[in-house]
């Protein structure tokens, strides 16, 4: 609970001020008034259709940017040739907001789902890439070593060495990715409205409905913390055999 304090905090303040009408409702409606309008965009199913379409983009191209970041990442990692070859176009890359791809990507693949889900793909790829890379070449050379006295060869000391040494960066770079991949599906419908929670907030912008928009973003943001924590728990369960950063007694606190 101590963790939600400040959220409900926030929430509790928000309705006081909707409650004693110190904003106009067309500009900030409360938490309840959020709520109503929200059970009946389920009701009529808006909301969980355009749920769903975003979440199918989101699924798509972060499983095809993870995937590719992973595999970059390794080849990178793992040989000197590798890392002449895909370092300085990744790097490149990073340096490009994946907005600014958007009007490129719609000319290259129309205005279908293609560029919605390149978008995606584009913003996952590169933080997957840097974790992935960065945590391979991290590994203690001390195990690379015991590897080599063991005369594994370097598959296996890419499976059993290398690779779970360089898990927790790795897992960083995934939770950094998911999050990204919410604002670029964001970019993407907004961009080209057709379905979806950004086809919502584009036509509640259009009609000024604050309560609509608020909706979405706060369907955005519960959707980013619920695949940051779902990543999370993957992370604890496969990095349990890991040290505690902090003391038992600093964590209690």
């Amino acid at each position: 609970m101590r963790r939600w304090a400040s959220t409900l905090a926030v929430i509790v303040l928000w309705q006081l001020v909707a409650a004693l009408e110190l904003l106009p409702p067309a500009v900030l409606p409360g938490p309840i008034t959020l709520l109503r309008s929200a059970a009946a965009m389920v009701v009529d199913g808006s909301l969980p259709g355009a749920l769903a379409i975003s979440l199918a983009r989101v699924l798509a191209g972060s499983a095809v940017g993870i995937v590719l970041g992973l595999l970059l990442g390794l080849v990178a990692g793992l040989w000197r040739v590798g890392e002449d070859l895909v370092d300085r176009p990744v790097q490149m890359l990073r340096t490009i907001p994946f907005t600014a791809l958007t009007p490129l990507l719609i000319l290259w693949f129309g205005l279908g789902e293609a560029p919605k889900i390149a978008l995606i793909v584009i913003a996952t790829v590169v933080p997957v890439y840097l974790n992935t890379f960065s945590g391979v070449r991290a590994v203690d050379p001390k195990l690379v070593e015991v590897a080599t006295v063991y005369r594994l060869s370097a598959r296996q000391r890419a499976v059993l060495v290398l690779l779970p040494g360089a898990l927790a960066p790795v897992l960083v770079g995934l939770r950094y990715a998911l999050g990204l991949a919410w604002i670029a599906v964001i970019v993407a419908e907004t961009v080209n409205p057709s379905a979806g929670v950004g086809h919502l907030l584009t036509t509640a912008r259009t009609y000024v409905r604050t309560d609509i928009m608020l909706i979405c973003v706060a369907v955005y943001a519960a959707l980013g913390l619920l695949t940051d924590t779902l990543v999370r728990l993957v992370e604890t369960r496969l990095l349990r055999w890991r040290a505690p950063a902090l003391p038992a007694a600093t964590r209690r606190m």
